[in-house]
């Protein structure tokens, strides 16, 4: 039984990995290393549990719920003597395909804005979750995704301009 388990939990790990690495960089805005963390102690949590979360109808769900609780809890505990910084490094060009300017672009404008509304835009618009499951998934009221995410659409206009076009491909 237990191997059965040991099994399901690898290949769930193994074909969910991808995914909530790209969200995990998502929600750092670009450090991958922070991103790599979180993925690792998001399938630590899973495996864990994993008896129980695969009985759960949506675990993939559920691996986003804990990758971004575990976003918001590191951002709450990040020590007072680290600082932020504007200037991203130098990233290999096979990390971004396409246009490496709008992806960067997009990553800066992302790091600007605070940790939950940054968490609200990523669950939103990547993860393409509703309000409700946004506010489920962050332990709010579905009033404070919205408002979140009005605040959060507005900052990121103001940063990149409100003509988005010159960002889009020709």
């Amino acid at each position: 039984m237990r191997q059965r388990r040991a099994e399901e939990y690898a290949e769930f790990a193994s074909a969910r990995a991808g995914h909530l690495y790209r969200s995990a960089c998502l929600l750092t805005a670009g450090d991958t290393h922070l991103a790599e963390d979180l993925v690792q102690e998001t399938l630590g949590r899973l495996y864990i549990s994993w008896g129980r979360v695969s009985r759960v109808g949506n675990p993939s769900g559920y691996a986003q719920t804990v990758l971004t609780r575990t976003f918001l809890a590191h951002q709450r505990r990040r020590s007072s003597t680290e600082r932020a910084t504007d200037v991203l490094p130098d990233l290999p060009g096979r990390a971004f395909d396409g246009d490496t300017s709008l992806r960067l672009t997009l990553l800066e404008a992302l790091g600007r804005l605070p940790a939950k509304d940054r968490a609200v835009v990523v669950l939103r618009y990547w993860e393409d979750r509703s309000i409700e499951e946004t506010a489920d998934v962050m332990n709010t009221s579905s009033a404070a995704v919205r408002t979140r995410c009005v605040r959060a659409l507005g900052h990121l206009r103001e940063l990149l301009g409100k003509d988005l076009g010159e960002y889009a491909r020709p």
